[in-house]
């Protein structure tokens, strides 16, 4: 029997697993989550499961705190602005996706409008090399 409704749950690791891969006490981990840097799915048993997207976080969140001896407020700040940045970049590349289509659109809309409203109509020109033959030279 198949419940209906049920979100299923993204494979993820246990709490445990990651803390001994970064070689953290799993209290840092917790502590991540409750000042909201990290937020880890949850099991039907509402064990913590953290995601591949949750160790690039965590990574990052390391390496600020390692290797930067930035603190969890400045780690917080530094993660938002990303998130935004990254929301930013999605934007600007969904617009330019935009314009380029309208561009295309409206340039083949003109070249119509233009062979409509042509006394003789025609084929698009097409450049042509042409080389010049120098006298003396055969």
């Amino acid at each position: 029997m198949v419940a209906r409704g049920r979100k299923k749950a993204k494979a993820g690791y246990m709490i445990s697993a990651v803390a001994e891969l970064y070689k953290l006490h799993p209290q840092t981990l917790r502590l991540y989550e409750r000042v909201g840097l990290l937020t880890p799915s949850r099991s039907q048993g509402n064990t913590r499961l953290y995601t591949d997207q949750d160790l690039e976080r965590l990574e990052v969140i390391l390496n600020l705190t390692r290797e930067l001896g930035v603190n969890l407020a400045g780690i917080e700040i530094i993660l938002n602005m990303r998130d935004k940045m990254a929301d930013m970049q999605s934007q600007m590349e969904a617009f330019i996706k935009f314009v380029r289509t309208e561009v295309a659109h409206n340039f083949r809309a003109s070249d119509d409008r233009r062979s409509r409203n042509a006394i003789v109509r025609a084929a698009p020109r097409h450049a042509i090399r042409v080389e010049t033959i120098r006298k003396g030279s055969s």
